[in-house]
This record gives C-alpha cells, structure tokens and sequence, in this order.
C-alpha cells in the first residue's frame, strides 16, 4: 500500500509542478500590447495626443522609425499647439469610439491677415515657401530626445500632455510610429502550484522509503525448524554432579542452535552506520528540488494579498486657487533652461559674440555684457564677468500662466565653489518660438532670507500696476524711492521704509561720489570743472512676483549717472590712468566733460500695506555701461 501512496504522490506532483511551470512558459502570454499610428498625409510635425498614449494603462513606450535624425518632445497640449499653430502637422487623436484618428491641421490665419495673404500668394506665384522652424533647442519642452533612424522612450504623461515627432521642422515627420503598453504577466498561482508540488513529491518520497524498509523487513534470514527429539527421561538434580548442574543451567540462558543451522553473525557498526545515511539521503532529492524552484519565483508568482504601495509622508498643505493656471517650467524644465543660459554665455564670452550672448540675455543683463565685450576686446588682462551656478536651483518661482509673455524668477548657487555667490535671477519668455531670456541678473546678500514663497508646482502670479496697491511700494515707485535715499540721504521721505541692508548701499553710492569730487580736489581741479550725479530708474520695467505673505519680490533696473565738466574754456578732462574711459571713448581727452553711467540692478522684497516690515535688499550688481564724451 505504501508503494500506491508513493506512486499516487509522484503522479500528483508531476502534475502540480508541471502546471506551475506551464504557467510561466508555454501558458504565459505576451509582455505587451501595441497600436501603430498611421498617418495619410506627410507633414514636418506630428502631435500625439496624450489621450492617446493613455489609451490602455501602465507606462507608455513611443517606437518612432525613420531616416535621419529623429526628434520626441513632451510638454503642455496648450503649449504644443501655439508653438505649431502658424504651422501645419498631423494632429493624431481618439475618436468618439476610443479610435485613434489623424487629422491634417492647417496653420491659422488671422481675420485680418487673410485678404493680404491671398494677395501675397497671387503676387508671388510659385514662390519657394519659407523654411521650417527646427523644434530642437526650445525651451518649451518638458523635456526631448534625439536619435538617428530609430528612437525609443519610455514614458508616463499625465493628463493635458502629448508629444511632439518631427525631424528637423523642414523634412516630413517620420510616420512610424509605434505605442505600446506592457501587460500584466503576473502568475499568482504558480508559487503555490510548484510549493504544494514538492510538498507532495516529499511526502512521495518518504512513503517510498518506508515501502522499500518494509519490504526488506519482511525478506529478512529464517531458521530451519528444530529435528525430532529424543524421548525425555527425568533427570535427579540433586544427584547430578556440580558441572553437570552448572552446564543445564547455563543452557537456560542461551538457546542452542538448531541442528545443521548455519551460525549467525551480527553486522559490524559501520555498515549499519552507512546503511542509515544512505536511506536519510533519500530525502535529499526532495528538498533539492523544492529549493529550485522556489528560487525561480519572485514575488509576481504569489498572490498578493496587502497593498505595496508605502504610506506617504505628511507634507505642508497649500490650497490650490480655483481656475489655476500651470507654472511657466517645471523643475527639472528649469534646471535644463539655467544650464543653457550658462552654457551660452560661457561660450558667448569666450568668442566676445554679443549676438549669440544676446540670444539668452536682455535689457540690462544684456548691456552690460555688450560693454564688457568692448573693453575685454581691448583689455586683455580684465576678468571674465560673473558667470550663473547651474549646480543647485534653491528657489523656483515660475508665473503660474498659459499665455506669453511668462517670467520665472530662480535663485541658484554653486555646489563645488564655494567662492562663487548664490545668484538671483528674472527670466523671460516673450512668446511660445523664443527662448528665456534673463533680464535681471544679481548676486545675493551675505544676510538676506528669501521670504516664504509658492512651491514650484504651483507658481505665483505676476504683480501688476492694478495688484501693486496692496503693496507698502508699487513696483513702479521703488526705483524712484530709492533713488531719493540715495540723493537725499536722511531727509529723504522714503529712507525708513528700507531695511539696513539698503541703507547701507544707498550710502555707499553717496560715499562713491564724494570721492570723485574730494579726487578733483586733491588733484586741484576742483576750481576748473564740476561734479554733477543723478541716479534714475531704467527704461527696463521692474518685474514683481507674488509672495505668500501677500508681499512681493521686485527686480528693479537703475542707471547711475556721473558727469564731469570743465568750468573754464582753457580746462579739459583727462583720462589719466582710466583705461576703461579711455577704450570707450577712443579719446585721451575730453573738452567739454565726460559722462560715465553705471548700470545697478537691485532685488527687493517688498512686505505687503500695512505690514511693520521694512523693504528688504536680497541682491545688488553693478556694471560700466558706457562713458561719452560730451560734444
């Protein structure tokens, strides 16, 4: 019977065993499922919808084949269709059915623009059209890739995100293109299958050997029966000798073997001993066997009865607005922007190409920058100007906005320098085909803190001339209140309403100009010419963005004059040992004066109406923006 419950067992392991291999083999099914895009009409773009993508769940894998370079990029919906709307491109969507769709869209003309459109197309006739616009480079993807003849990305786009395809904007898109989702390929009953299997083949085994021990019990050596005996005769004890007694009475003790029996000998210990192990390693196989293949199952092999998802930490709460807009980048988007801006610039600065510097800088920034180009053209021994830390983006503020154009406000610092300081920065994206721009550019205060501000996610709003009224400053007044310190010093209306920190810059610019005029003294040409100075705000407006404190930071733009003059026709103004006066005006001398203008651009945080705060200094940069000789 033992030997039906081995083979019983045997059979039902095979079959469990063989089930949960099956299982994860020949039963298992495809690790995706795909949908290939067509597209009927060739265009330079191709705009995936992300509803598309989203199609079936899980993470997306976008398969795009064609000759040559081949350009992916991910943003905004909204974003993608204004960089594309003075173009045409496939747009591919899903039907009412869940189908997807394409649909050649044509480039939108404006009301106004149709008549003379219809008249410049008649007038120019078979004219060549004009070149595309290459999308690579563009500051308003999340992010991009780029490969040759084939390219793969994984990816998993929320709601309101598609993709762009093209190569270079002229050449038609590639229009293979292929999306695929992976499948569920969890198998949770094959950990039980192949466990109940070897817990089934081990009790096969162990019935197998009590089968086989049992049978060898029962084949064990047998004695032959005992001969005739001899007819008994009463024996006297009493009379019998000592040994005779001594010789019946050891014969009570061992029995004698029967007549013609073979003698029987006991086995020696050790071949006991190996008899024993080799029937323990019997059961080895079984357990060698389990131990295999449960080595081979991970955890998509057992059912999965608790959520592996962790507990998410607590974090600070903050309220989204309703009808809130989207941040202008995202993190990620404006660490790669900051470390193209600093790119640009490094090799702008290299090669002295104002123009290539003037693709990433604007306004003063970009002033500033041109000025020092002239005098390093000529200057060999002056210093490179300051350059952006890319390392650690601190503070991200980007304008919470779908429209052009949009401000990003970013505070970054160097991680391996510490010699290099914190720099805050303004930049601007004029419409979706530009790039960011920094117009504002400054080096933080040992001692500033940067009041509390939205997180990133969220963005802030741009303060204009209608908000600026629940500020203790309007944007557009701090330039001139602060200007006033400085030409006023301490009877100036407006010196208690800064901090310190400004204080001490407004009378540092004082102490800059009483020098100028106590060297005209020294030198004794106070009596033959004169000092005038003026501090004024910048043609460029202030940029304010909305702190959560109902405060703001203000990036402002001032020019700081100084002029020196003859009084007396016979007087002149000599450059002496300023090579700089001397490389911008191309003079040794002026007759009638020199002008020298300072470019300052200053970050402030202004507290909200009716708040006890001061209007704090956060950042201060100072350039030579030009020197003129007055004709």
């Amino acid at each position: 019977m033992r030997f039906v419950w081995a083979v019983v067992a045997f059979v039902l392991a095979t079959l469990l065993i063989g089930a949960g291999i099956a299982q994860r083999t020949i039963f298992m099914g495809p690790s995706a499922q795909q949908t290939e895009l067509s597209v009927e009409e060739p265009a330079p773009y191709t705009l995936v919808d992300g509803a598309v993508l989203r199609e079936n769940p899980g993470q997306q894998t976008l398969l795009v084949r064609g000759e040559g370079d081949i350009f992916v990029a991910y943003g905004r919906t909204a974003d993608l269709q204004a960089w594309l709307s003075d173009a045409e491109y496939n747009a591919v969507e899903l039907d009412s059915d869940g189908e997807s769709v394409t649909t050649l869209v044509e480039p939108e003309v404006a009301a106004g623009d149709e008549g003379d459109a219809a008249d410049g197309d008649a007038a120019e006739g078979d004219a060549a059209e004009p070149e595309g616009r290459n999308p690579a480079g563009s500051d308003l993807w999340l992010d991009s890739f780029s490969e040759a003849d084939q390219l793969i990305t994984d990816m998993q786009l929320p709601a309101g995100m598609s993709v762009l395809i093209a190569k270079d904007g002229t050449q038609d898109a590639p229009s293979d293109v292929v999306v695929s989702w992976p499948l569920d390929r969890s198998t949770p009953w094959v950990g039980p299958l192949i466990a109940a299997g070897g817990a089934v083949l081990l009790f096969g085994l162990v019935m197998y050997v009590l089968a086989i021990r049992h049978q060898r019990r029962g084949r064990g050596p047998r004695r032959k029966g005992p001969g005739p005996m001899p007819a008994t005769e009463p024996i006297d004890l009493a009379v019998e000798p000592a040994p005779v007694r001594e010789a019946l009475e050891a014969s009570g003790d061992e029995e004698p073997a029967a007549e013609g029996a073979p003698e029987e000998k006991s086995a020696p210990k050790s071949e006991r001993r190996a008899h024993r192990v080799r029937r323990r390693l019997l059961v080895l196989p079984a357990f060698g066997i389990a131990a295999m293949l449960f080595a081979g199952c991970s955890s998509d092999t057992w059912p999965q009865f608790a959520d592996p998802s962790p507990t998410p930490s607590p974090t600070q709460t903050v309220i989204t607005p309703e009808n809130q807009k989207p941040p202008a980048v995202t993190e990620a988007q404006a660490s790669r922007i900051l470390k193209s801006i600093a790119g640009t610039l490094e090799e702008a600065d290299a090669s002295l190409d104002i123009d290539l510097a003037g693709t990433r800088l604007a306004g003063a920034a970009l002033a500033a920058r041109s000025t020092d180009y002239t005098l390093r053209a000529t200057l060999t021994d002056r210093a490179l100007p300051a350059t952006i830390p890319t390392d650690v983006i601190e503070v991200l503020l980007p304008q919470a906005t779908d429209e052009w154009p949009r401000t990003v406000l970013a505070l970054s610092k160097s991680k391996s320098d510490d010699t290099v300081p914190p720099v805050i920065l303004t930049m601007t994206q004029a419409d979706p085909w530009s790039n960011y721009k920094v117009a504002n550019v400054a080096e933080m205060q040992a001692s500033a803190e940067v009041p509390e501000l939205a997180p990133a996610w969220l963005g802030t709003s741009l303060i204009t001339e209608n908000a600026s009224a629940f500020l203790a400053l309007a944007p557009d007044e701090l330039a001139t209140a602060f200007a006033d310190v400085v030409d006023s010093g301490e009877k100036s209306e407006f010196r208690s309403l800064f901090d310190p920190v400004s204080i001490t810059l407004a009378d540092s610019i004082s102490a800059s100009r009483a020098a100028v005029t106590k060297s005209l003294v020294d030198n004794g040409a106070a009596e033959t010419s004169s000092t005038a100075f003026d501090i004024v705000a910048a043609d460029q407006p202030p940029v304010a963005m909305a702190t959560l404190d109902s405060g703001a930071i203000v990036a402002v733009s001032m020019v700081d004059s100084e002029t020196i003059a003859p009084t007396s026709t016979d007087a002149v103004i000599k450059f002496g040992e300023n090579p700089e006066a001397k490389t911008l005006t191309g003079v040794e001398e002026a007759a009638k004066g020199v002008v020298t203008t300072y470019g300052l651009q200053l970050f402030f945080s202004v507290p909200a109406q009716g708040s006890s705060e001061q209007i704090r200094l956060l950042a201060v940069h100072q350039d030579i923006l030009n020197v003129e000789v007055i004709q």
